[in-house]
């Protein structure tokens, strides 16, 4: 029972928060329905093991909000404009790995050079352009995103030192794909493990089919993009990495590789401070959830890159990409047929010269603060190190 100094935490109901998106965007259909049933099994366990607080609770449901908005105004649009469908968009490459394996930066790294493209940050939070938007001038867009990360630095100060927060960065799709309820964004941002459980065994193909749809969608809203090669990017795509291979068949996958007893403490801590940000979680319930849950990951990854076949994947190790970016970079473009010019070169320096990871605080974790053991990390990777590592 609530007392007179505590406030109720709020329960998230699938009809109020589709009648709070209809009013919003003043538009009623969403669509295909097919993501009702994630969103339901979504609510009903943050609303039973997500120990939000109030304001997380807030948060939570101008997440939803937000992506349901999106969806009936990109609908509306696809309805208005129905050329969108004939947008020819190119995806050349999807970055996956074990999150904190130098992903991010690589990722911004192969984006920056000519002729490529990628989902960018205030894209990924509201990917459909705003009442009255300036085609090719997104300000609302842009205020809305940094107002979201002012707020997340005011609450978490330490995220400036675990993952570059920027608009206009290039940034991974499954904030897109969250808002659809079918990737692992859900439980990077809230802490749900029955849905965690129940995601392993759904057909996500529809999410990736609506992904290919928004991909389209965001290039008609830029023409500049046409084509250019889109690259995309997420931890995601490790445990489901057969459902973003088929959903672009062209596409060659990149690995990005990093010893685990580097890894697991340093996610375990980033996602500890994302959970801060609307729940109450303690610290070593969060490390004995992501242990298992990144092993689970790297046994389903292992599983399903045999199945898919050696021939699409290339492997990228972090100390390499730390030594050496611009030759891994080169690589990675060469496999994708583009050509190595001095253009290239010169794009992929710039960005290498302003984007140093010196030039961020650094990010200190414990992993005895978590109850991660060296032990624990070695026996549950031990056949991902043999192969990738040692």
């Amino acid at each position: 029972m609530p007392t007179a100094d505590t406030a109720p935490v709020p329960i998230l109901e699938r009809e109020v928060l589709l009648d709070t998106a209809t009013h919003r965007a003043g538009l009623d259909d969403f669509g295909d329905p097919w993501l009702f049933e994630p969103m339901d099994r979504y609510l009903h366990a943050i609303n039973t093991e997500g120990r939000l607080t109030p304001q997380g609770a807030e948060g939570q449901r101008e997440v939803i909000v937000k992506g349901l908005v999106s969806r009936l105004r990109m609908v509306d649009d696809l309805r208005r404009h129905p050329e969108i469908l004939d947008e020819k968009v190119n995806v050349a490459g999807i970055i996956l790995g074990l999150p904190r394996t130098g992903s991010t930066i690589f990722h911004r790294l192969l984006a920056h050079a000519p002729g490529m493209t990628a989902i960018r940050w205030f894209e990924a939070q509201n990917f459909a352009p705003f009442p009255n938007e300036e085609q090719g001038n997104p300000v609302g867009r842009r205020d809305y995103a940094r107002a979201m990360i002012d707020g997340w630095l005011a609450t978490a100060p330490e995220l400036a030192s675990i993952h570059p927060l920027d608009p206009d960065a290039p940034d991974e799709e499954i904030l897109i794909l969250g808002q659809m309820f079918v990737s692992t964004m859900i439980e990077g941002m809230a802490f749900v493990p029955s849905f965690a459980r129940w995601l392993n065994d759904y057909d996500q193909s529809k999410g990736h089919e609506d992904l290919k749809t928004i991909l389209k969608y965001l290039q008609w809203q830029d023409p500049s993009r046409r084509g250019k090669r889109w690259v995309l990017k997420s931890p995601s795509n490790l445990p489901y990495a057969e459902v973003a291979a088929r959903a672009f068949p062209d596409a060659l996958l990149i690995m990005t590789h990093r010893d685990p007893l580097q890894t697991v403490p340093s996610y375990v801590s980033m996602q500890a401070t994302l959970y801060r940000l609307s729940a109450e979680i303690p610290d070593r319930d969060v490390g004995a959830f992501w242990l298992k849950r990144l092993t689970e990951w790297m046994k389903r990854f292992e599983a399903a890159r045999s199945r898919i076949g050696e021939d699409r994947f290339i492997d990228i190790d972090y100390g390499e990409v730390a030594r050496a970016p611009l030759d891994q970079a080169r690589r990675v473009l060469e496999r994708m047929d583009i050509a190595l010019t001095g253009e290239v070169d010169a794009a992929l320096g710039e960005f290498i010269a302003g984007n140093r990871r010196e030039q961020r605080p650094s990010h200190d974790y414990s992993p005895e603060r978590f109850g991660l053991q060296k032990a624990d990390i070695l026996s549950a990777f031990a056949d991902y190190r043999s192969r990738y590592i040692v």
